[in-house]
């Protein structure tokens, strides 16, 4: 019992029914927050005040229970303006009234307190209910009074109403629950809405250079190759072929840019010395805003551009121009989809240029609920937990609930879809920047939701589970829940981009590598986060990594396995269909060896209709499978993707940085295991060579014999195959394969006998 395993989590998808108004008859006002729980929250909206004294520095406390809120202060200041938004949840309010204070931060009173200038309290009552589309409610003044109620005469211009997530205020407004969020870090807090900036494939064809002056003149062969540099990002191109002043290369070089376009392009001619020195042989600047911008394969114009070089004379840097030039094709390739994710899970397929997007085809709504059960992921059992989602270029973080392992959000978003085949990702964080600003947001989970695989204008409710492979072990962090709908108003469109290319048509006019579209989703995934770090509350680098897969073409033992098994259970169909055949070829069951062998015979006689009873017969298993289609969104699948029998060797190797940080028996023996891996895959190639190797042999006269033989044999087939019926050739064929037990020898036939005689360029391998 001892070694008995633990008991495995429930990580299965289910169902909910939470109370949202677009499952239900609403008797109140319409509202477009329709797949979310309402939430309502006395909201306060402190403007500014007059006719306070001069000399004060005032700022104004909110007084609601146990809750306190207070402005930023003004130096001396008598009419101050603050126009801040104050929210409390109502489900929290256990007074009747509101007490707001402006106080002089200058003046201490007894008891350490500030000094109160006036005050002002309404009852909750009071308070108005309001629910957009209507318009704000306009502030008003309100009279100061003292301790004894008389007026101080100083004025304080508020508003203040009940509301729901759904008002425009909650955004940026003060909440409650991050009362013990100090300074900056409330700001990290709100919610926000990201954009992507447009992102351009830039390609730097270096064709050619003329006249370069060397350092050395008797140098009889010099080498030189191109140097591009954008930003902190450096490429390089091969060593030019002919070693002369004149050098050719015709070798493109590919970088990712984002408007607005801030760094130029700067690009140099090197000369490679002898230790791994280089020379410089002069340098362009090209500014992005002059590079042309192209939205089909045209090539465009290749330019001549004169070398220049940076020399400091008299303290001051000049540009000195030589005679040499270099000869370059410089362009912004629109055509191409910029790809910062997976090709298999892409949040968006459009081309970068405007010009060439087509309408959208329907709209995603997606209300992020709760959270239920979050792992603490801080050392007082503690989690500070918010929701990124992506899909295109747009990103939404939602509020940060502060302590909480059951965190409400009840926010909704909608994103315009252009193809159905698509991604949205939605990741859950813990908020590490309200107190350490060098925390990360750890992750706690993350989930994809495949667009193809949702029912238009239907909503789903799911509580997903948030599942994380930690070098422990795969563990479940909780679960979230999310209502989504995905509207289509003309099907037509929808269903005609089935038959439209993927990709936009330059991907496939003019492909671009492995190795290039590698480095480019690098170079894109880094610059999405210089941007998106810019912004109010920052994306991270670790959340944008999280939404984005940076990691996911890592090498992982045990995600090769699992892709393994994906291919062995593609061909389980195939191999059950060659048992059950070597069964009817054995005649292991005559009454179904006979039959089949009657229904190839009509095949034969009738192949026409054999076609068409194929296609039907296909088209009514596509109908009786429609009563079992899969009703749930496809999810995390814990067992396909081996998480639970890894080794923790394998998950310890899974975690290591890129490159290792191992060092040692550690890394000799991961490196013993791969090169027994990569030995079995060596084995597996050769024999698949071989075997193609054997077939390209039968005619090249490699073996003079067996090719004679092959040859006549031809010859012979040709003239039966025109002479004799094609179908009774193949009755005779069907025939024999299907002959009883009675006259079969179980050994390999003549033609795989011959095959396997036919040589290969095995022999010739050291």
């Amino acid at each position: 019992m001892a070694n008995q395993k633990p008991p495995k989590e429930d990580f299965s998808l289910k169902e909910t029914s939470p109370n949202i108004s677009g499952r239900r008859v609403s008797t109140g006002p319409m509202t477009a927050f329709d797949l979310v729980e309402h939430m309502q929250y006395l909201y306060v909206r402190v403007v500014k005040a007059r006719g306070l004294p001069a000399i004060a520095d005032p700022y104004v406390e909110l007084k609601l229970g146990n809750y306190r809120a207070i402005t930023r202060p003004m130096v001396k200041n008598p009419n101050p303006e603050w126009n801040q938004v104050f929210a409390f949840s109502k489900d929290r309010i256990q007074v009747v009234s509101v007490e707001i204070l402006v106080k002089d931060k200058a003046v201490v009173a007894e008891g350490g307190d500030h000094r109160t200038i006036g005050k002002f309290a309404f009852a909750l009552v009071e308070a108005p209910t309001r629910v957009p589309p209507d318009s704000p409610l306009a502030p008003q003044w309100y009279m100061l009074e003292d301790k004894n109620k008389a007026r101080t005469g100083g004025e304080l211009m508020l508003s203040f109403w009940i509301g729901t997530q759904a008002d425009e205020a909650f955004p940026e407004a003060w909440h409650a629950d991050v009362a013990a969020v100090s300074g900056d870090g409330v700001s990290s807090t709100r919610s926000k809405v990201y954009l992507s900036p447009r992102l351009w494939y830039m390609r730097v064809n270096v064709i050619q250079a003329q006249d370069l002056v060397l350092k050395d003149k008797n140098k009889k062969t010099p080498e030189f190759f191109v140097k591009a540099q954008f930003g902190n990002l450096i490429l390089r191109s091969g060593v030019s072929p002919n070693k002369t002043v004149n050098p050719t290369w015709n070798e493109d070089l590919m970088f990712v840019v984002a408007e607005p376009f801030d760094d130029p392009l700067v690009v140099s001619v090197e000369e490679k010395l002898n230790n791994n020195k280089e020379e410089s042989m002069g340098r362009i600047v090209v500014p992005l805003g002059d590079i042309a911008k192209r939205n089909d394969a045209a090539a465009a114009a290749p330019k001549w551009y004169n070398l220049g070089m940076v020399e400091v004379v008299a303290g001051v840097q000049k540009e000195v121009k030589f005679a040499s030039k270099v000869q370059m094709r410089v362009s912004l390739d629109g055509g191409y989809h910029v790809l910062d994710e997976p090709a298999h899970s892409t949040s968006d397929l459009r081309p970068t240029a405007k010009i060439l997007w087509k309408p959208p085809i329907g709209v995603l709504e997606m209300g992020i609920l709760n959270a239920t059960g979050l792992s603490p992921m801080k050392p007082k059992n503690q989690v500070d937990a918010y929701c990124v989602a992506k899909y295109g270029m747009k990103w939404v973080r939602t509020r940060t609930v502060v302590d909480s392992l059951s965190p409400k959000w009840n926010e909704q978003y909608t994103w315009e879809v252009y193809d159905p085949c698509t991604v949205i990702a939605i990741g859950v964080f813990d908020n590490g920047n309200l107190q350490d600003k060098a925390a990360m947001d750890l992750s706690i989970g993350k989930v994809k939701i495949r667009l193809s695989t949702l029912e238009t204008d239907r909503i789903y409710t799911h509580s997903y589970p948030l599942v994380a492979l930690q070098p422990s072990g795969v563990k479940k962090m909780g679960e979230i829940q999310l209502a989504l709908r995905f509207s289509c108003p003309n099907m037509l469109n929808l269903l005609q981009l089935y038959s439209q290319p993927l990709l936009p048509k330059m991907h496939y006019v003019l492909p671009l590598s492995i190795y290039q579209l590698a480095s480019l989703r690098h170079q894109a995934a880094l610059i999405l986060w210089l941007r998106l770090s810019r912004a109010e509350p920052p994306l991270r680098k670790e959340v944008v990594d999280c939404m984005l897969d940076a990691t996911a073409h890592l090498w992982s033992f045990r995600r090769g396995k699992a892709n393994f098994d994906r291919i062995i259970k593609l061909f389980d169909g195939l191999v059950a269909l060659f048992k059950w055949f070597d069964q009817i070829r054995k005649w292991t069951n005559p009454l179904a060896s006979a039959l089949v062998y009657i229904t190839f015979v009509f095949v034969l006689c009738q192949p026409g209709l054999t076609i068409a009873a194929a296609f039907l017969c296909l088209s009514f298993r596509g109908a009786l499978n429609y009563r079992k289609r899969p009703r749930q969104i496809a999810h995390i699948d814990t067992e396909l993707s081996h998480a639970y029998d890894v080794h923790p060797e394998d998950l310890d190797e899974e975690f290591d940085s890129f490159p290792s940080k191992k060092t040692g028996d550690v890394l000799k023996r991961r490196y013993d295991r791969l090169r027994g891996i990569a030995g079995r895959i060596q084995a597996v190639l050769g024999d698949i060579a071989t075997q193609g190797e054997r077939v390209q042999s039968l005619l090249s006269w490699r073996d003079p014999r067996a090719t004679a033989l092959f040859v006549i044999f031809c010859l012979i087939v040709g003239i039966v195959f025109c002479v004799v019926p094609a179908w009774w050739l193949a009755l005779f064929a069907g025939t024999y394969v299907m002959r009883p037990p009675y006259w079969r020898i179980n050994i390999p036939t003549f033609p795989q006998n011959f095959l396997r005689r036919m040589p290969a360029k095995s022999d010739s391998i050291l």
